[in-house]
């Protein structure tokens, strides 16, 4: 496990022992009021990381800078900057890309280029 689901798992084993110990010292009426109280703030709570959980998630992007020169010969092909499927809808940056080279047929591209694969 990822060490943030072990602190998840950990808080909430202790938010567990620490209701648990309430619910026994308590007398029955004030532990039924403090249990009423704690399952309304955890239903909200549950909402709330329902509607979290179905919000998109946000893609970061892709950058390239300062990349080197590519050469291309035949039916070679060579680009100095991104190469992505067609229907990628990542963001992408490139900046000072290297220079590219395309001989005899070649492709060559500094930049980026959305392609079928």
């Amino acid at each position: 496990m990822r060490p943030r689901r072990h602190l998840v798992l950990l808080i909430t084993g202790l938010l567990v022992a620490v209701l648990a110990t309430t619910f026994v010292v308590l007398r029955w009426d004030s532990a039924d009021r403090v249990a009423t109280a704690v399952s309304a703030l955890a239903g909200l709570a549950g909402v709330g990381v329902a509607l979290w959980a179905a919000l998109p998630a946000t893609r970061s992007g892709v950058r390239a800078r300062g990349t080197g020169s590519a050469r291309a010969r035949g039916s070679g092909y060579a680009n100095s900057g991104i190469d992505a499927p067609a229907g990628d809808g990542t963001p992408m940056e490139v900046s000072d890309t290297g220079a590219v080279t395309a001989e005899d047929g070649a492709q060559a591209i500094s930049g980026i280029v959305r392609r079928v694969r």
